[in-house]
């Protein structure tokens, strides 16, 4: 069933590419962090032919990446502090991956409630001029329509989206029945939202095996550890081996991680001054239909800008700017649930939420440059990248430093153009119109997916093979294929998912740990999942990552203590 125009290679296991690196300790190019922003680097460089290899001491997408608040936007408020390029980019790349990666980037209404007319108006220039140094001042009807008409003005070329559009408090509280009822406006317009970037990564990593043939290389939780010799000391930290690998260029992907990874290679930076943005995802009916299917995106008490996003059949709500250590993980406080739970009663003050309707919790630090005196919310998004000499060897090392969902194909553009004026090559290949995974081919009419349902010819229900197409974009029929291999039936504990689907992530998309498989190849950590549906999981994969009984139990109170306790358990336990 499978047209070879759509087939693609598998992820290596972590096992097999270890040992892959083991015999071959060398490459062109060696990029470290597998978040959007190196696998889109990895991805470019394996276009235009590259020996490249992408390692990651976790898994892949499992960093920053992982903690987003699944937007791609042009950023509307960046347009406060001058950064018109950064606009422009992430409007134009917004439109972009609506056309590339269909399946992963939906358009997404966004609606933003009015509580003044005029307020912010003498204050914005003085957040122009000082940068965000000082505490925001609520911004009223006349600032955010003069913002949102010089932001579709960037939407021109190449528009995907309808324009802004404004409303008076009666026309917006009947189209928002349980919104506060204080407001005096409403503004809406629209960018996009990315359902799963984690597959978004996994697709593009696809993409890179395929078309690299044998000369692009990924290892997951393959960390580097330091320098040897003028090379790259890589240490698996699954079988803890250590390899000595060299390359031409270091690309030096990590993130928020970044001064860590030069630290460790003896060459300390003071680029990153990374933030800590944590998100709570609910099962919550009422607030869901709240909502109209918009986002909802509006400025708090605080001046932050946050969000309530419909999103999966959940609600994703966020997010905090909170400064943080490296050294310590990220991870969602009650101080911070306190405070979502304040800005949703800030806007629908009917609605009551507690943390028993917590199912899922995020927390990621954002790779922002270094800031002095900037307040958070205000730091740039931007992104550049330096080089410096490595290992005091006549090699190179670029560093990207800042960068956001939304520019992961221009940032990996430019740092894959910068690798190859250091190799003395030239690009054969524009990823700019180049679909990504699934969404080539994609259908873009329901009529369209009910054809190429249709056409697929297949043995599984339709219904089953619109899931998949909406899981997985034109990749569908890879899992489909593998499903009809034999005896397949549905999850017990896990809805619209089945034995055979999970089979296929497990031995084809390189996973390592249940959480893997549970946070990153599916949703559903982030839709909430059971202790009996963690269970019924973890003995499918078992048989194919070779588990014995012990490894599974330790897999799945791994998971429960990740996923469980920090959210339907303890948080439901906590006072109310």
């Amino acid at each position: 069933m499978t047209n070879a125009s759509s087939a693609q290679s598998s992820l290596p296991s972590q096992a097999a590419a270890v040992a892959d690196l083991m015999q071959r300790p060398n490459a062109q190019v060696l990029i470290l962090g597998a978040g959007i922003n190196g696998i889109a680097t990895f991805r470019d460089l394996a276009l235009q032919g590259i020996d490249v290899v992408l390692v990651d001491a976790a898994d892949v997408m499992s960093g920053a990446s992982a903690a987003s608040s699944h937007m791609i936007h042009g950023g509307v408020r960046y347009l406060e502090n001058g950064e018109f390029r950064l606009v422009r980019e992430a409007v134009q790349e917004r439109n972009r991956l609506l056309r590339i990666a269909p399946h992963l980037v939906k358009p997404l209404e966004t609606t933003i409630p009015i509580y003044s007319t005029f307020s912010g108006v003498l204050s914005a220039p003085m957040r122009f001029l000082m940068h965000g140094s000082k505490k925001s001042k609520e911004r009223g009807a006349a600032l955010i329509k003069f913002g949102l008409t010089l932001y579709d003005s960037f939407s021109r070329d190449g528009g995907r989206v309808p324009r802004h559009r404004f409303h008076g408090r009666k026309k917006s509280l009947h189209e928002f029945p349980q919104l506060d009822p204080n407001v005096k406006y409403t503004a809406s317009y629209w960018d996009a939202s990315a359902h799963s970037p984690e597959r978004l990564g996994i697709d593009m990593l696809r993409d890179a095996i395929t078309a690299g043939n044998g000369r692009a290389r990924v290892a997951s939780y393959t960390a580097a550890i330091g320098t040897r010799d003028g090379g790259v000391l890589l240490c698996d930290n699954v079988q803890q081996t250590e390899i000595l690998f060299n390359a031409d260029v270091v690309v030096n992907a990590t993130g928020p991680w970044v001064e860590l990874t030069n630290e460790g290679f003896g060459e300390p930076t003071a680029f990153m001054g990374g933030t800590k943005g944590s998100h709570i995802v609910l099962d919550h009916p009422e607030l869901l239909a709240a909502t109209k299917g918009h986002e909802i995106f509006f400025e708090h008490n605080d001046g932050r800008i946050v969000l309530i996003h419909p999103l999966n059949g959940r609600v994703l709500v966020g997010t905090t700017d909170l400064e943080h250590d490296m050294r310590e993980p990220a991870e969602c406080t009650e101080a911070e649930i306190d405070y979502f739970f304040e800005l949703i009663a800030h806007v629908f003050p009917g609605i009551k939420v507690g943390r028993q309707d917590i199912v899922h919790l995020m927390s990621g630090v954002r790779p922002l440059p270094r800031h002095v005196d900037q307040a958070p919310g205000f730091v740039s998004r931007d992104y550049r990248v330096e080089r410096s000499d490595f290992a005091g060897a006549s090699k190179s090392m670029l560093t990207l430093i800042g960068g956001k969902l939304t520019t992961f194909r221009a940032s990996a553009e430019t740092i894959t153009d910068l690798v190859l004026s250091e190799l003395g090559a030239s690009r054969n290949v524009s990823t700019a119109e180049l679909a990504i995974g699934g969404g080539r081919d994609f259908p873009a009419s329901d009529r369209a997916k009910e054809r190429w349902i249709a056409a697929a010819a297949s043995s599984i229900p339709r219904e089953r093979l619109a899931i998949l197409l909406e899981r997985y974009g034109t990749l569908a029929l890879e899992v489909a294929d593998e499903i009809e291999q034999g005896p397949d039936s549905p999850l017990e504990f896990v809805s619209d998912y089945s034995h055979a689907e999970i089979e296929y992530l497990t031995k084809n998309e390189s996973v390592v740990h249940l959480t893997d498989l549970l946070r990153r190849r599916t949703n559903l950590a982030f839709v909430g999942t059971s202790a009996s549906g963690i269970a019924e999981i973890a003995n499918i994969m078992a048989p194919i990552l070779a588990w014995n009984e012990a490894q599974i139990a330790a897999e799945i109170a791994a998971a429960e203590q990740e996923l469980l306790p920090r959210t339907r358990l303890a948080l439901a336990a906590a006072p109310q």
